[in-house]
């Protein structure tokens, strides 16, 4: 690649159609936040003053359900001093930065963040643009870096801060390059290895990587006078490799703790969460999930050697509770499980931080099942983010689905919520376990158009057991969580209600799909319908109400806004969370009492 080619994305009409779509999402987002209190003109037309009342933005918006701002992005001007002025999303951040709480610390850090977000949509404006209608027929890995949105309410949702623009072209999902893992052996003394029940790591290694590789891995090892048996096998993440264990594992390289091996010969597509693998060579392998030591929405992206430890374990465990369940079963609910995990523990870095620290975090990997092989005739795969995906013409990727499975809308949902919703409410309510089920941690198993069941991923590092009383195998414990009462619920009203219903209602009520309304219905017959399955659940219902006339709004940009490098402790995840007044609830009108 040239260096003009490595650029040629950057150019004056993608960046102000980035700049457009941005600050557009920048207005609903923070509007929705209560960040920003546009002025009401009338005709669904709004006035926004800057800071210091010298700039002024409007534009038109229509509200939603759970205080939803679908702003018209055509119709947004800047002005000042009776001049229009272009629309630039570092100074609309610099304009209001008082106004969004942006101290003089996470400023910069948060404008280049937003700046690499910008470049991300301009490189995926040079993409030839697929229709919502072939892109809801095409291969699960064609829907996955077809993607343009990204997290539908972090406004800074693209930062990768630490990719050069040569590595974004090789490692965005987007950018849709294969990648070869780059292979390490790591003493035992120093690395841990863990798996599920009936699984050991050299036979796991063969699966994976093939008795050849194995075999030449092995071989490299002896050269330099090692004994294989004494190692571990290790994948890394190409960037991690050259930015990070090359220089901060140096030592660990010099004393052959750490030995170089070689790349894998399978080749790996990423995925939305930048740093998990889907294996293109042999899709019905396990994904692999690396450490990278980039800055992306709210979070140093590593992963945690200790973490890792107990990651099969904790798979294990739900899988068999998954399994035991009626009513899971009833809706073919499932995970993929995380089968094994590896982490490497740096002695003095262990020594010289605290548990928190990015430098435990920069040497680990696990492998997650893939979804492929649980797949019946005539079944195909969908990330849940593609749900919100809307075409460069306005066609939704949603619609296309519900055109092909000639249903009525309200068929198509009920099908759909039957698949996501009821497996979130009954570990809830029978288990008090939540998830975090956005988009890109649900796959859904389409057949005809139709949502037939749905997989939840991610398991380990983002479920929590929130009853204080729950008995858990020791291995497990970590995911027990001490979540107020009053906050329990917020799981679903959250992530599920704000962060992606909250999306999907309008985007069907703007095609004409269906009114808002009859959406909102759909989810309460849903939840309706559940609870009378299961009446022995009645106490549980009443006393976590999902029919409750409000709920309380939660806040993630505000989180981003005020520490963008640790948004909040995974291990106490209520504690940090913005919450600013509250919500009505959408389906609190069809509440049957």
């Amino acid at each position: 690649m040239s260096l003009a080619d490595a650029v040629s994305h950057l150019s004056p009409e993608l960046w102000a159609r980035a700049n457009r779509a941005l600050v557009r999402k920048a207005l609903a987002e923070f509007s929705h936040e209560r960040l920003l209190t546009p002025e009401p003109l009338g005709d669904e037309r709004y006035a926004l003053s800057s800071d210091d009342g010298s700039v002024e933005y409007r534009f038109r918006a229509a509200l939603y359900a759970l205080d939803h701002w679908a702003v018209d992005e055509s119709s947004i001007t800047r002005h000042r001093d009776g001049a229009e002025l272009p629309l630039d999303a570092l100074d609309f951040h610099i304009e209001l930065r008082g106004t969004l709480g942006l101290s003089a610390e996470v400023l910069p850090v948060y404008l280049e963040e937003i700046s690499s977000t910008l470049a991300g949509s301009g490189f995926k404006y040079t993409k030839p643009q697929v229709s919502s209608s072939v892109l809801a027929k095409s291969s699960f890995q064609d829907v996955e870096t077809g993607m343009t949105e990204g997290h539908p309410c972090f406004v800074a949702n693209n930062g990768r801060l630490g990719f050069g623009v040569h590595e974004y072209l090789a490692y965005a999902p987007e950018a849709a390059n294969p990648v070869h893992l780059v292979w390490v052996a790591t003493h035992k003394d120093v690395s841990t290895f863990t798996a599920g029940a009936g699984l050991d790591h050299d036979s796991f290694m063969r699966e994976e990587l093939g008795e050849e590789t194995v075999a030449s891995f092995a071989a490299r090892l002896v050269s330099l006078g090692l004994d294989p048996a004494d190692y571990h096998l290790f994948p890394v993440h190409p960037w991690q490799w050259w930015n990070k264990t090359t220089v901060t594992f140096a030592a660990e390289i010099a004393n052959r703790r750490l030995v170089l091996l070689g790349e894998g010969s399978d080749a790996y597509l990423a995925q939305q969460s930048i740093r998990t693998f889907f294996n293109t060579s042999a899709p019905e392998k396990h994904y692999v999930k690396t450490a990278i030591s980039v800055l992306n929405m709210g979070f140093m992206r590593g992963l945690s050697a200790a973490y890792m430890e107990a990651t099969p374990a904790i798979n294990d465990w739900l899988h068999q509770l998954i399994g035991s369940d009626a009513v899971l079963r009833s809706v073919d609910f499932s995970i993929i499980r995380e089968r094994a995990a590896i982490g490497y523990h740096h002695r003095q870095y262990e020594r010289a931080t605290d548990r928190y620290s990015p430098y435990r975090k920069m040497l680990a990997a696990l492998w997650r099942e893939s979804p492929v092989a649980s797949l019946r005739e005539g079944e195909r795969l969908a990330t849940m983010a593609s749900l919100l995906h809307v075409d460069a013409e306005g066609k939704s990727f949603v619609g296309a689905l519900i055109e092909e499975s000639k249903l009525p809308a309200e068929q198509w949902l009920a099908s759909y919520l039957r698949a996501y919703l009821v497996p979130l409410l009954h570990c809830f309510y029978a288990y008090d376990l939540a998830y975090m089920p956005h988009g890109e941690n649900t796959i859904l198993v389409i057949e005809g158009g139709v949502v037939k069941r749905a997989i939840f991923k991610d398991i380990a590092e983002e479920i929590v057991v929130m009853d204080p009383d729950a008995v858990l195998p020791p291995a497990v414990e970590r995911i027990r969580a001490d979540v107020p009462e009053d906050m329990k619920l917020l799981s679903v009203f959250t992530d599920v209600f704000d962060c992606f219903f909250r999306f999907l209602g309008p985007i069907l009520a703007a095609e004409g799909i269906c009114e808002e309304e009859t959406f909102w219905r759909a989810v309460a017959d849903c939840a309706h319908a559940y609870q009378e399955s299961v009446p022995e659940l009645a106490d549980r219902f009443a006393r976590y109400d999902l029919f409750a006339p409000e709920f309380q709004l939660s806040c993630l940009n505000r989180l981003q806004l005020r520490n963008n490098q640790q948004m909040v402790d995974l291990t106490d995840p209520s504690a940090a969370l913005q919450l600013i007044g509250t919500l009505k609830n959408p389906v609190a009108p069809f509440a049957r009492r």
